[in-house]
């Protein structure tokens, strides 16, 4: 909470709530086996994609709740940009530029909600839009986007099975 809102006694921010679910985020698309195992580019762009995979299947999973998921959904989202705004000043991005590239990772989160969206119910379409993001059309020979797109549409699996309560409260499933 800032100092701002302690002196003028605006309470807590609604997004801290939600902070713990996106720490669960980040750290699935953390994990080695998506790297190791399977191929997805262990660079900048190849972890912001997997954290960007992630997150959207928690953001299909709010739009499930309907109206009772608008909120969260956004302010989830929120987390999302603050963190990669945080991120990109660490790397020394220059606060001029900050801005332009916060928007084109929300237009890449935009398209891939889309897209992932529309084709998690199908495997070949699904593994189809992975590769056009995880490898930008050109998967090496270490890659394996079926077993990607298996493990998460495994994952989007246990993310609809779960309640909402229990996803903000515990974070993703194991």
């Amino acid at each position: 909470m800032t100092l701002l809102k302690k002196l003028l006694g605006l309470g807590p921010d609604p997004r801290e709530a939600l902070v713990p679910l996106y720490v669960s985020i980040v750290a699935e698309a953390r994990k080695p086996v998506w790297y190791a195992e399977m191929g997805v580019p262990d660079t900048l762009d190849g972890r912001f994609d997997m954290i960007s995979a992630v997150l959207t299947l928690v953001l299909i999973r709010l739009e499930a709740e309907g109206r009772a998921g608008r909120a969260p959904n956004a302010r989830l989202t929120e987390v999302f940009i603050e963190d990669m705004d945080g991120q990109l000043r660490e790397l020394g991005v220059g606060d001029v530029v900050v801005g332009k590239h916060i928007g084109n990772m929300m237009s890449a989160i935009g398209g891939r909600l889309s897209v992932y969206r529309d084709t998690l119910g199908d495997p070949a379409l699904f593994e189809e839009a992975l590769v056009r993001n995880l490898w930008r059309g050109e998967p090496g020979a270490e890659a394996k986007p079926a077993a990607v797109a298996q493990r998460l549409r495994t994952l989007a699996a246990k993310i609809d099975a779960s309640d909402w309560a229990t996803l903000k409260a515990k974070g993703l499933p194991a």
